[in-house]
């Protein structure tokens, strides 16, 4: 049985960078990274350039609530990362607490 206070919202999934922007999206991604963190409900945030899959970068999210994560997409989507990432596929599966509990 699942604790129903548990309203966390993680996010697991990667993009594919093209060779032609890795360089800006490397560029951008510390002060990406650095920013969500300090977001309010962002209980975790890790963006990892994938050793074997050139472009590839591992991004897994975990924010307390809905709300936190609703927060966090409408920040970044009038961030510079976004800027710099759009047009770029995600590849992101999202699921709540509640949707691992089943």
């Amino acid at each position: 049985m699942s604790d129903v206070s548990d309203q966390r919202v993680f996010l697991k999934g990667h993009i594919d960078v093209p060779p032609d922007r890795l360089e800006a999206v490397r560029a951008a991604l510390p002060l990406h990274i650095s920013l969500t963190r300090a977001e309010e409900g962002c209980i975790s945030f890790e963006v990892v350039e994938d050793q074997t899959t050139p472009g590839r970068f591992m991004v897994s999210e975990v924010f307390a609530t809905q709300a936190a994560f609703d927060t966090h997409q409408a920040r970044a989507k009038a961030s510079d990362w976004f800027q710099v990432t759009q047009g770029i596929p995600r590849n992101y599966t999202i699921e709540t607490a509640a949707d691992r509990a089943r």
